[in-house]
């Protein structure tokens, strides 16, 4: 069965009773594992998606093999939003995540559902826009330092931490930023041999010389 599949049997069902008034409203909650698809290149864009907890990278495969990842997802973002009738990306876990799961078009949603709802796809269509610009500037950045550095005070501006997430793999960000994974681990460890940034394993870091960040990380 597929992710789609089970997403429309979901949604022939009544809300249950643990259901808040938002879920039940405006769509589903669904678990989905690491690496298991939410919805699949060229799939029908029928749903939007809300991710709940855990990271979602979208991906495009080229007709060469090559992939080049669209973008990463965290908690509170909408995701899945197409000007076309299908999905120009697919869209994975990158581990254990929660995602609501709701209708593009829903005939039952009215009154002020249908002006919550429209007010959501307005705002995250506007995030995603911004997003596009962001990325576009980021792989026009001059060096592989750069970029990994404007991506990494990206990460951190965002949550706010002491210590980071790197929910993606070494992987993932070499296909995000047009490099190779070769690149970016050798400029992960330069930035980490020169104390700007220090690591914690591989999926977790915190800023050290945050001026040197910035000044890597040029606008």
């Amino acid at each position: 069965m597929t992710a789609q599949t089970q997403m429309i049997d979901r949604f022939m069902q009544p809300p249950s009773s643990g259901d808040t008034d938002l879920e039940a409203s405006f769509g589903v909650r669904m678990p989905f594992a690491v690496g298991e698809e939410i919805y699949a290149q060229e799939e029908a864009a029928d749903f939007i998606y809300r991710l709940v907890s855990g990271a979602v990278r979208t991906t495009h495969l080229l007709t060469d093999g090559r992939r080049q990842i669209g973008d990463f997802y965290y908690p509170g973002d909408v995701f899945g939003l197409e000007a076309r009738a299908t999905h120009r990306f697919s869209a994975e876990g990158l581990g254990n995540c929660q995602v609501q799961v709701l209708k593009r078009v829903a005939p039952s949603r009215q009154g002020e559902d249908r002006l919550r709802f429209d007010r959501m796809v307005a705002g995250a269509t506007s995030n995603e826009l911004e997003r596009a610009q962001a990325h576009i500037l980021l792989l026009a950045r001059m060096t592989a330092c750069e970029k990994v550095a404007s991506f990494l005070l990206g990460l951190a501006d965002r949550f706010k931490a002491e210590l980071t997430a790197l929910p993606m793999s070494r992987q993932d960000m070499a296909d995000y930023l047009g490099l190779t994974i070769e690149t970016i681990s050798r400029t992960l460890g330069k930035l980490q041999a020169d104390g700007v940034v220090e690591f914690m394993g591989c999926r977790h870091f915190r800023i050290r010389h945050r001026t040197a960040l910035d000044q890597l990380a040029v606008s």
